[in-house]
């Protein structure tokens, strides 16, 4: 089953084409990384998906929702989580929680349990009176993650989320991000770290608005002749004629 599909997806600004008729399509529960140089226009492609800017041109659905008639529903079929981590910083931890999911729509009574669980699987039982500004940024980001799909969304984007953490705890976060794929829930990620990308299940590398190279991590290096993902990145990043959008 399929939860994201694109077709010729194109985004432009006046005379500038940001993404320019991409084509994909992403299985349910699967970790789909969507790398790209800043300016080959994932940013933009992500924001489409996200149902908060209208495509110029081209088919896409997310969740089965179209993005141009139904953005109001693939919001609330889709998490997200930002390198900002999206997160009340005066907040205390609980109160993120309930208010997180409060905006889902989860119910008082679910509100009480999803609090419950969530504290008990982030080992954060003891500070769930503590301001989020007081949690180490490790911490911070696993609770980040886990509100963005507090209710069980459909598919989860991830906008470079590991920015600025250390290796060890870059690693715990990806057990987190495996562990919502086991549950069903598709996860979308870009990322800078291209020790990530082997992770994913599949990988699409972009470079000046078009889709260069969509495949397997294994299937990449064997493509390009890499011994690893970030070769490949390099590989193709030097095609790039454009910076900075």
């Amino acid at each position: 089953m399929y939860v994201i599909e694109t077709d010729k997806l194109t985004k432009r600004f006046g005379g500038f084409t940001a993404v320019d008729r991409i084509s994909f399509r992403v299985e349910s529960g699967e970790i789909f990384g969507f790398l790209g140089a800043n300016g080959a226009g994932k940013t933009t492609a992500m924001r489409m998906l996200c149902g908060l800017s209208a495509p110029t041109s081209g088919k896409a659905t997310v969740a089965g929702y179209d993005v141009y008639r139904k953005s109001e529903q693939i919001k609330k079929h889709i998490g997200y989580m930002s390198q900002k981590f999206s997160l009340y910083a005066d907040l205390k931890v609980w109160e993120n929680i309930r208010l997180f999911g409060g905006i889902y729509g989860l119910s008082p009574k679910q509100l009480a349990r999803k609090t419950d669980e969530l504290l008990h699987a982030l080992h954060l039982d003891g500070e769930r009176d503590t301001p989020v500004n007081a949690l180490p940024l490790g911490w911070k980001q696993k609770l980040a993650f886990s509100v963005a799909i507090i209710h069980e969304p459909a598919i989860v984007f991830l906008d470079e989320p590991t920015g600025g953490v250390d290796p060890v705890t870059r690693r715990q976060f990806w057990e987190l991000i495996y562990d919502a794929s086991a549950r069903g829930i598709t996860v979308f990620v870009t990322t800078h770290y291209m020790d990530e990308a082997e992770y994913c299940h599949r990988v699409s590398i972009m470079v000046d608005g078009r889709i260069e190279a969509l495949d397997k991590p294994p299937a990449l290096k064997e493509t390009y002749h890499a011994a690893n993902m970030n070769e490949v990145f390099q590989s193709l990043a030097r095609k790039a004629t454009r910076g900075g959008v």
